[in-house]
């Protein structure tokens, strides 16, 4: 995979550089729980961040880096450091650690995170157990009790004013945990490297600008991901629009069930469908097979549980995205032809 490539030689170059310019903050034996690509930037600390719940100040470069959101461990990663515990979302990976992001777990040489829980609740004992001197919570929902807990363990960093849970956009999350863990020049750097392939992206397929195109799923009949989540925000930054009414529908959470009635909305250029085994009757309804979308083949079906691409397709990281960006892009662009005979890539 060619932009990944790419993107992590990049990132090792410039944490190469980070850690010559840095002055040392830390202890004598290096925090290898939390290190690997080259330690903080001096000066990066004390640092005072805001976010929903307030603001977070973090006295030192964290040695134990806690995540209990559902991504902030790719990030890490990608700045070159190793959690000490994760949050589970889906897929029994060792260490909630997707494909796309063991290569740069084994290249920092750090352990395998250990899974604290899984994504229906916030195990605060749990993360108490691992002595986090960093909390990370950006891509989580949390209320102010569970805050105000993990807050008494550790500094901890929430989600952004202003946003909704699951919904921070992936380069605000990369920023906000750079400025954690004092590495905010390398998320900024990280940021514009991915920013400039999706750019890239949209140049090759001057196709997707102002197509319609929507994520959806066969959970309770249709659902479908809006302007608040990661899926529906990637089909965006790669040039497509979302249909019309899409955002009123699904407000401010990150997506909404779809009646019947509003079928018509799946009515677009292009349709990506998460997990189609899962539905039950005909894939979108009846009046969802009358439409081009359908008859013409403008689908991607992934499964997120077997097929790493699907999983990515939630998981939107500056890991994950170059890997999205090989594997989804060409399905996009063959599916958007209108040309049912058009055959697929494999994902």
């Amino acid at each position: 995979m060619e932009r990944r490539r790419k993107l992590g030689l990049a990132l090792v170059a410039l944490l190469a550089l980070a850690g010559l310019a840095a002055c040392g903050s830390g202890d004598d034996d290096g925090g290898d729980a939390a290190g690997g690509g080259g330690g903080a930037s001096a000066g990066a600390f004390p640092v005072t961040i805001e976010h929903a719940f307030g603001e977070t100040t973090i006295e030192e470069e964290p040695e134990r880096v806690v995540t209990v959101g559902l991504t902030e461990q790719d990030t890490l990663l990608a700045l070159g450091v190793v959690p000490v515990a994760t949050t589970e979302w889906f897929g029994d990976h060792p260490g909630a650690i997707f494909p796309w992001a063991q290569d740069e777990l084994e290249e920092l040489g750090g352990d395998t995170p250990e899974v604290m829980s899984d994504a229906t609740e916030i195990n605060v004992e749990a993360v108490a157990a691992q002595r986090p001197d960093l909390i990370l919570a950006i891509n989580a929902e949390l209320d102010q009790e569970v805050y105000d807990s993990l807050s008494e363990i550790a500094p901890t960093v929430a989600r952004p004013e202003g946003t909704i849970p699951y919904g921070v956009p992936w380069d605000e999350a990369t920023r906000m945990i750079g400025r954690a863990v004092g590495r905010a020049e390398e998320a900024d750097a990280l940021v514009e490297d991915v920013e400039a392939e999706l750019a890239a992206v949209r140049d090759e397929h001057p196709e997707f600008e102002g197509a319609t195109a929507v994520v959806a799923t066969p959970w309770e009949g249709i659902y479908v991901y809006g302007p608040n989540d990661a899926r529906g925000q990637l089909l965006t930054e790669l040039g497509f629009e979302m249909p019309p009414g899409l955002a009123e529908l699904t407000g401010d959470e990150f997506g909404a069930n779809l009646s019947q009635e509003r079928a018509e909305m799946l009515d677009v250029d292009v349709i990506v469908w998460l997990d189609p085994e899962d539905g039950e009757g005909p894939l979108g309804g009846p009046l969802y097979e009358t439409f081009p979308v359908h008859t013409e083949g403008r689908e991607v079906f992934l499964d997120s549980y077997d097929d790493p691409l699907g999983a990515a397709t939630s998981v939107v990281t500056p890991l994950s995205i170059p890997f999205l960006l090989d594997g989804l892009a060409p399905r996009l662009a063959a599916a958007i032809d209108g040309d049912p005979a058009t055959e697929l890539p494999a994902s």
